[in-house]
């Protein structure tokens, strides 16, 4: 092989392994700022253990919220069709934020309790994010749940 060939053969070699450690790059970025969203019998069953934050899904428990008289810590319980999970949130909650709501919660996992640092509450009756709608969906397989009793009633 001439030096000339030589040459441009280490070239070309160069710039397609700097691609591939730019590609490689771009991948790993990517997947730590992925959230995955779970419902509450989800994380309890495991499937949420590799993951240091993700979203939780499902509807504020009735009866649950508990405000701090001093702070803005308020602690609640998250549902779907057979888990819950306690939740603790310290901050502003959204004004539509109560009980009976669809609400996303993005944090982690502090031993059996789910430490919030963002929450979410949807914005109107018929709204419900599409991954929480088939997550919820998913869980409610097999079970005889009505559909419609699934689903928020207006007030």
């Amino acid at each position: 092989m001439n030096p000339t060939r030589k040459r441009r053969l280490t070239i070309v070699l160069l710039v397609i392994a700097a691609a591939v450690v730019a590609v490689g790059l771009i991948v790993f970025a990517l997947q730590q700022n992925m959230n995955y969203l779970f419902t509450p019998s989800q994380v309890q069953t495991g499937q949420a253990t590799s993951y240091k934050t993700f979203r939780l899904g499902g509807m504020v428990k009735a009866g649950s919220i508990q405000r701090a008289n001093d702070t803005l810590k308020v602690t609640f319980t998250v549902v779907d069709a057979s888990g819950s999970m306690p939740v603790e949130y310290t901050g502003i909650l959204p004004d539509l934020f109560r009980d009976n709501q669809s609400v996303i919660a993005t944090g982690h996992m502090d031993n059996a309790r789910f430490i919030a640092t963002e929450v979410l509450a949807k914005h109107d009756e018929t709204y419900m994010p599409k991954e929480l709608k088939d997550a919820m969906a998913k869980a409610h397989e097999g079970k005889n749940v009505n559909e419609e009793a699934a689903q928020d009633k207006p007030q």
